[in-house]
């Protein structure tokens, strides 16, 4: 898999050896530079864990982690340095709003899906700005 959707990455579940252990429920990401800096993750016992987008193996059909230890709990730090996929949504970007953004396998944000006057397009991520709209949903 050559690069990833935010949106969809939320509808993908966390899994170590094939055994579910979350659901993303946000994506942080550092907006400077466009990169990816991991997933905030709602755990099977209700608790959030963060985990490093570099300690992830995004796929198709799952999110898969090498070690269940890779999920860390100490989210608020990571939400001190980084932005909320979700306060982004609908934010202000390019003449358009933002809908969803493309990381690449290394994370980097390559691309910025923005609606503009009816239609969709991809913008460089890059030198983009956008107005967050909302607070985090972790």
């Amino acid at each position: 898999m050559g690069s990833l959707s935010a949106a969809g990455a939320l509808q993908l579940p966390i899994r170590l050896q094939g055994i579910e252990l979350g659901r993303p429920v946000d994506v942080l990401l550092e907006t400077d530079s466009w990169r990816a800096l991991g997933f905030v993750v709602r755990c099977k016992d209700e608790s959030q864990r963060f985990l490093p987008y570099m300690a992830s193996q995004p796929g198709d059909d799952e999110i898969a982690v090498g070690s269940a230890l890779m999920l860390l709990d100490d989210v608020a730090f990571y939400e001190k340095r980084g932005v909320s996929f979700r306060s982004l949504l609908d934010g202000a970007v390019d003449g358009g709003v933002l809908r969803d953004v493309v990381v690449s396998r290394d994370g980097v944000v390559s691309e910025l899906e923005i609606e503009r006057g009816g239609d969709v397009e991809l913008i460089p991520a890059a030198g983009a700005r956008v107005l967050p709209t909302r607070a985090s949903a972790a």
